[in-house]
């Protein structure tokens, strides 16, 4: 039971990575990581409730965070089309936290021209 902050769950952002990971466990932890951050960023755009400002900057920031954590594991991954499937669902979270200027970035980054076209679709926002 959680009362007053105790035991607090970690994110999956923050949890240890045990280095070096394959290139599928590294895939599976950015899911993770992108799907938990993506619920929790719905959350947060859903709220109405101008007195949780301070609070729903701290959120911002924590996704931010996740969103940053699963690029740099990203990067580390050798697998072209492992790494472009990861760097898809890491838009996905950048354009929930509406950080359109990161997701446009991380387009480039794509090699496969299928993965490309499908987040341009998804996404034409991020068409230059």
């Amino acid at each position: 039971m959680r009362w007053f902050g105790k035991n607090k769950q970690k994110d999956p952002w923050d949890e240890e990575i045990a280095w070096p990971i394959d290139d599928l466990a590294a895939a599976k932890k950015i899911r993770t990581i992108c799907n938990a951050a993506v619920a929790g960023a719905q959350q947060l755009n859903g709220r109405a409730d101008r007195r949780a400002d301070q609070r729903n900057k701290q959120d911002a920031e924590r996704y931010v965070r996740a969103a940053r954590t699963a690029m740099e594991i990203a990067m580390k991954i050798a697998d072209d089309p492992i790494r472009d499937a990861a760097v898809r669902q890491i838009i996905g979270l950048c354009m929930m936290l509406e950080n359109s200027q990161t997701a446009q970035i991380l387009v480039r980054a794509i090699r496969a021209e299928a993965i490309k076209a499908e987040v341009l679709n998804e996404y034409p926002v991020l068409r230059q």
